[in-house]
């Protein structure tokens, strides 16, 4: 059965929309991304590894991780949620005090499966001036909670001045039977030279799944540098950030 004629420009309107809002986020996928578009995936310098955490600040893990990363000398990039980094402002200067990069994760940790254009537009400027105004500087990078980078949040970020990245390898440290040895692993079996690796400053659950990555952090980081890869922050990755307009 048909639709009438009437209501065939509007569903056929109401399609389009839908497929340029969840189209893009066809990008989730790992070797889709790799494949076709390498600087999403994060794949910049051969002899680099981006090292990057999502969804904090968080007083209860992320101090843990900052001094984890002072001892081993490692500077990284942390992708922040707005809404967190107000509630904890003055964590968020330390991180940037130590010499880390705080990028943009969105306002809140939501999947965004209806179109919401002028949401997405307003709340990722809002967590970009929150980074602004708390880091000192203006955030380069973007990326959406959960990896879905809509149409909405693409054309959002690149509004904002920001350059969706994702990643190339993960750990897959919000499980609840992460183990340090599996978290390692997980990142190891898809990592290569100029990967940047998505793991977990905090735990969105309220319990403690961030732990085994913070313990297997010092072990990861020494076997890349032994294997004669650097690590460090998106920053220093090869990756040309978006022109701003002037």
């Amino acid at each position: 059965m048909t639709a009438p004629a009437a209501l065939r420009a509007p569903l056929a309107m109401s399609a389009l929309v839908l497929t340029a809002h969840i189209g893009p986020a066809a990008t989730w996928l790992p070797g889709l991304r790799r494949r076709c578009l390498p600087s999403l995936a994060g794949l910049g310098h051969p002899g680099h590894i981006a090292l990057t955490f999502d969804d904090g600040p968080d007083p209860r893990s992320t101090p843990h991780f900052l001094q984890v990363l002072d001892r081993l000398s490692t500077r990284a990039t942390f992708f922040v949620l707005g809404e967190r980094l107000l509630r904890h402002p003055e964590l968020g200067r330390d991180i940037a005090r130590r010499g880390h990069e705080l990028a943009v994760h969105g306002w809140t940790h939501d999947r965004p499966w209806l179109p919401t254009a002028l949401r997405d537009a307003r709340e990722v400027a809002r967590a970009a001036e929150a980074v602004r105004s708390i880091a000192g500087v203006r955030p380069l990078w973007y990326r959406p909670p959960y990896g879905i980078l809509t149409g909405g949040r693409w054309a959002a970020a690149l509004r904002a001045g920001l350059r969706p990245v994702l990643w190339s390898a993960w750990g897959r440290d919000w499980t609840e039977d992460a183990t340090p040895e599996g978290v390692a692993v997980t990142v190891l079996s898809g990592l290569r030279g100029g990967g940047t690796v998505l793991l977990h400053d905090t735990d969105l659950t309220a319990t403690d799944r961030w732990r085994p990555t913070l313990t297997m952090l010092p072990g990861l980081i020494s076997g890349l540098r032994a294997e004669g890869l650097t690590v460090g922050p998106l920053a220093d990755h090869g990756l040309a950030p978006v022109r701003r307009r002037s």
